[in-house]
């Protein structure tokens, strides 16, 4: 355990001009203590790294010191042919770099974990696109991911409504999401970010050379960014309430019908049971005919109290029921 945590440290080290010991536990996942232990140990090893002192010191590696560590286990060795997801490199025209990246790692690896990308591709496929929905290319995907690579602006023009808008953008990161790309950026000479669908692009063009590259934000986080406007969107959409009551079961079955973090925040909010263990909640949702859609998943499991036109299109849906099965 301890010398895969001081094989880590050198890479750490090897990749990053100086660390602060804070930045290291956290990295390694150790206290300070730890690390000021393990850098120690290092130096009596014959790994150069040296502790600068004061508020803006940390821990390096003197002299451009580099290691030559090949101990690559079978695991390792799967998970990373496993970081790469074939079709959107492919869509995004990046297959040949992919490929010959490969076959690189491939031949620098020993001979027993060669067939490492075999075994791991048996294991595990990534299939993004939702059912029964044929996904389509952007035929501007290969640009716009040419210009996230490198750090071009673009022009771009896509659809707004019913007509067109044209933005310079400084394109951050691409996300695909249930076989839907969209472009994380930032509109030129302006601080916020906004995310666009790629497919709704109708042009892309490289601005003038002088202007072409710009400097990118280091402290920009893809994922957290991402994550935080999806659930921003979801909340957005979510206008309307409806008051429920809901069984035992109809609760355990909620965040499957609805949206799952509202369908939790309601029941956490819910007031004690009944005699038969039946909760009334109060619960965001897009709209009624939404509400009457996704609630019907329920059966008898829930009883729509409020509003009152929703409630009266349940009655009648189980006046019809009856009927159908009255026989």
């Amino acid at each position: 355990m301890r010398a895969a945590r001081l094989i880590k440290m050198v890479l750490l080290l090897q990749s990053q001009p100086s660390m602060t010991a804070a930045e290291l536990a956290r990295e390694l996942e150790v206290s300070e203590r730890t690390v000021t232990r393990d850098a120690q140990a290092l130096s009596e090893a014959g790994v150069p790294v040296y502790a600068d002192r004061g508020r803006a010191g940390g821990y390096r590696l003197i002299g451009g010191y580099r290691t030559r560590l090949t101990g690559l286990g079978r695991s390792e060795a799967e998970a990373l042919f496993l970081s790469g997801v074939p079709g959107a490199l492919r869509e995004m025209g990046l297959e040949d770099a992919a490929s010959a990246a490969r076959l690189k790692v491939s031949a620098a690896l020993m001979p027993s974990l060669r067939d490492a990308s075999r075994t791991a591709a048996q294991r595990f496929h990534l299939d993004a696109p939702n059912w029964f929905k044929e996904p389509k290319t952007p035929e501007l995907l290969p640009a716009v991911a040419d210009a996230v690579w490198d750090d071009r602006r673009i022009v771009a023009r896509y659809r707004r409504g019913e007509g067109e808008v044209q933005r310079q953008l400084e394109p951050y990161g691409l996300v695909l999401k249930a076989g839907v790309w969209y472009v994380c950026a930032r509109v030129a000479g302006h601080g916020s970010y906004r995310v666009y669908r790629i497919d709704r692009f109708t042009a892309v063009d490289a601005v003038a050379a002088v202007d072409a590259r710009f400097e990118r934000d280091e402290e920009f986080d893809l994922p957290g960014f991402w994550d935080e406007r999806a659930e921003q969107f979801a909340r957005s959409l979510l206008r309307a309430e409806v008051v429920v009551r809901v069984s035992p079961g109809g609760a355990r079955r909620l965040p499957y019908a609805v949206d799952p973090q509202s369908a939790r925040e309601a029941l956490e909010a819910a007031g004690a049971p009944d005699g038969d263990g039946w909760v009334t909640v109060t619960l965001p949702v897009e709209s009624e005919e939404v509400a009457h859609s996704q609630l019907s998943m329920l059966g008898p499991e829930v009883e729509v109290l409020a509003p009152e036109g929703l409630r009266a299109r349940f009655a009648g849906d189980a006046i019809r029921l009856a009927e159908l099965y009255r026989t």
